[in-house]
């Protein structure tokens, strides 16, 4: 008997199971201990890693009907409820775990916000603005993982609330003129900070939804609105501005709020 064997033999009559064949009885215990000796220890197989979700079906989408101004071709995406539709399915049937990554997690309910707000439009199409539906942002239109959702869960409850990032404000759009511009592709969890920061850089220095000078500020409702979020960890609304505009502002900018306009950001 090999020496592998007789060591694995010997750890078998070790056992009170084993205990004939240590006596040398010829019984079925030893054929059995015999035919675990010769049996190869096979190695251990690692955990398969789960891939992260894939947004390409949303991410092609985008590119095809938002232009590079973040207008929306809506009658674009009309014409492709279907794919649009089995997309919306696969975020309703596959919720971020709590193991994923943060970025993991941000990107999927980023995406989740902007794809539900299209469906919402494109369930009241045609309109002048979001406001025509009645609370569109607490209509609990949609389930992700079985729960019942609102436009406001995920922003208010989900984004907000659990991952502290106020970047987020740059990306989450509400398919109105003076939002952000809707990113002509999908988030994801790989060049989530890259995006968002570009985010914040096509927002502030948008004329048309921030105008700057030295002297006077006239900033998006956002800033208003959202004024905990921006001044939280030792920030502000200045320091967060200077992070992205060219023109710079100070401490003694006069700042003033725009309007905001609500008219649907349709191309």
């Amino acid at each position: 008997m090999s020496v592998y064997r007789t060591f694995l033999l010997t750890a078998l009559c070790a056992s009170t199971l084993t205990a004939s064949a240590c006596n040398g009885a010829p019984n079925a215990t030893t054929e059995t201990a015999v035919a675990l000796a010769a049996t190869p220890v096979a190695a251990p197989v690692a955990a398969p890693v789960a891939a992260a979700f894939d947004h390409s079906a949303f991410d092609r989408l985008l590119k095809k009907y938002v232009n590079a101004r973040g207008q929306v071709n809506y009658k674009g995406f009309k014409s492709e409820e279907k794919a649009f539709n089995a997309y919306l399915a696969k975020l309703s049937q596959n919720p971020p775990k709590a193991t994923d990554s943060k970025a993991e997690q941000m990107a999927f309910w980023t995406n989740a916000y902007n794809a539900y707000t299209i469906r919402l439009i494109l369930d009241n199409y045609p309109l002048k603005s979001i406001k025509d539906i009645g609370e569109p942002w607490k209509k609990q239109f949609f389930s992700i993982g079985g729960t019942k959702m609102s436009l406001d869960d995920i922003e208010h409850g989900i984004l907000r609330k659990k991952f502290n990032d106020p970047r987020i404000h740059f990306a989450l759009v509400c398919a109105s003129i003076s939002c952000p511009p809707l990113r002509p592709e999908a988030y994801t969890a790989a060049r989530l900070n890259a995006q968002l920061d570009a985010q914040g850089r096509a927002f502030l220095n948008d004329t048309g939804k921030n105008k700057l000078s030295t002297q006077s500020a006239q900033l998006s409702s956002y800033f208003d609105w959202y004024k905990d979020d921006w001044n939280q960890n030792g920030q502000s609304v200045v320091k967060w501005v200077n992070r992205y505009a060219k023109t710079k502002i100070t401490d003694n900018t006069k700042i003033g709020y725009l309007d905001y306009n609500w008219n649907l950001n349709e191309q």
